[in-house]
């Protein structure tokens, strides 16, 4: 079992995914952060949060007290400052530290792209950094790398907006130039590999998958996997910047961001030698598998995740459309009852069928009729029992996904959408009850499920919040087997996260 780990960066994306698979293996883990405070709730009882900073030597002196192993994943790419200079002091002052304390091995994750080259300044400060870190430790191992495939990762981030969202895409020279992907799996198996390594001097390690593509052919694999068809239109020029104002239109990324993004990926980032193949087991997966792979996590991960947790952790939301978690777009909302967990959820495990949808019954009949019209299985099913739910069933244009009695209800959507659509409830106990929350979740497929989304937001105000609201009265009824009154509005419920309702 290897010492004691200090990990910098795990709130970031690598960081956060390597601290979650070294506390599935039980390893020792200490992660050092400038507000352990935010941090606590991220991390299981076994790993320790102490208060460091790269850019305080004291702070990391402490930090370091027993440690054999120290990750170094710090990069200053989002920072308005001069960010060369400020990644070569924070890891002289861990590099020191690290030697002050006697930790047997940094491990650190740089950048791929051939030195002899004029290499941009995000991707020479990568390399930089390691040779910093290698002149005050005696024992680094780098690992070069280019794009990482995974949902989350900003490079991946980047191509599921653009082919998301855009049917004809104008692109300039660098979507053309050549990178050696691999998929986040396979990097973090190098980074725990590193654990088993001999006492050995400090080493280089390049790694990508065994493909060789541009961004172009990563988008069109991606768009071939989605199901979406995408033209792309080259253009001999597009300046870095004018690239990174685009980018900050239609996808996710900070413009100073993208700028730094776009820079780097002029440079062709390809593996130039086997060393890392003859030193690791690992044998990285090609870019189909690992986008295929990063989709198929996304969507496990989704079904296991609690939006009710996520939801009240990001606080107010300013999004009036729905917060975005991978390709899914989430609206959600609550209410209190003042009845038990198991009689608030009764009116929910009656929805459909001859009960109805709890308001304006004749709006979902219309959406059942448009339904059939386009071929689409319309609310003819109904359901099978009208008490009682399985896992399997069919309800109206939904199936049901998830059921755990007097908790949870999750319906995924038969209708004819460009996309796929969840309905979910969830009820909880509270000290004045028990709250009920709803939840529409929509993966929009390319610009016609955007615009299908924003195109019936609308409609979400209040025939949802009328749902929910019909959904307590019905809970607080004395009379649990009376049907409630669809169309009654009544007092406006708060929403907890969203001002949005749920997916029709």
């Amino acid at each position: 079992m290897p010492g004691l780990i200090l990990l910098t960066g795990a709130t970031g994306y690598v960081g956060g995914r390597l601290l979650s698979l070294l506390q599935r293996q039980g390893i020792p883990v200490r992660c050092v952060t400038r507000r352990p405070e935010a941090f606590r709730d991220r991390v299981n009882a076994t790993t320790e949060i102490v208060q460091g900073d790269v850019f305080d030597p004291e702070s990391l002196r402490s930090a370091f007290e027993g440690v054999e192993t120290g990750y170094y994943f710090v990069h200053s790419m989002g920072d308005n400052s001069d960010f060369e200079s400020q990644d070569r002091i924070a890891a002289e002052n861990f590099a020191k530290a690290a030697t002050h304390a006697g930790v047997r091995r940094i491990v650190y994750l740089g950048g791929l792209g051939n030195p002899d080259e004029k290499l941009s300044k995000h991707l020479r400060s990568r390399q930089e950094t390691g040779d910093v870190l290698r002149a005050h430790h005696s024992q680094v191992i780098e690992f070069r790398a280019s794009i990482v495939i995974g949902s989350g990762s900003l490079s991946f981030e980047m191509i599921r907006a653009l082919v998301e969202r855009l049917p004809v895409m104008i692109c300039p020279r660098w979507v053309q130039v050549k990178a050696q992907p691999i998929a986040v799996e396979d990097l973090l198996a190098y980074l725990v590999a590193a654990l088993q390594l001999p006492s050995i001097p400090s080493q280089v390690y390049e790694i990508g998958g065994p493909d060789q593509v541009s961004y172009g052919q990563i988008m069109h694999e991606y768009a071939r996997q989605r199901g979406l068809t995408r033209w792309m239109i080259p253009v001999p020029l597009l300046t870095p910047y004018l690239s990174s104002l685009w980018l900050g239109l239609v996808t996710p990324l900070y413009a100073r961001v993208g700028r730094k993004l776009v820079e780097s990926l002029r440079n062709p980032t390809l593996v130039s030698n086997n060393l890392a193949e003859a030193v690791f087991s690992v044998r990285p997966r090609d870019v189909r598998d690992a986008i295929a792979r990063a989709l198929v996590n996304e969507d496990r991960e989704f079904a296991e995740t609690r939006w009710s947790d996520a939801l009240s952790s990001a606080g107010q939301s300013i999004s009036w459309g729905g917060d975005r978690y991978g390709s899914r777009l989430v609206d959600s909302r609550t209410i209190t009852v003042a009845v038990s967990p198991e009689r608030a959820f009764a009116p929910i495990r009656r929805i459909g069928g001859r009960t109805g949808w709890y308001y304006r019954n004749w709006l979902w009949s219309l959406r059942g009729f448009l339904d059939l019209l386009v071929g689409g299985v319309g609310v003819r099913r109904g359901r099978r029992d009208c008490d009682n739910l399985h896992v399997g069933d069919p309800l109206d244009f939904w199936r049901v996904e998830v059921f755990e009695p007097n908790h949870r209800l999750r319906l995924q959507a038969e209708m004819k959408l460009p996309g796929r659509a969840w309905l979910e409830f969830e009820v909880n106990a509270c000290e004045q009850g028990s709250t009920i929350r709803q939840t529409a979740i929509f993966d929009p497929l390319g610009l016609a499920g955007l615009l299908y989304w924003y195109g019936i937001y609308p409609l979400h105000q209040f025939v949802f919040a009328g749902m929910l609201r019909n959904l307590a009265r019905a809970a607080e009824s004395s009379d649990r087997d009376s049907v409630p009154p669809h169309d009654i509005v009544t007092e406006k419920t708060t929403p907890e996260a969203h001002p949005s309702g749920a997916q029709l």
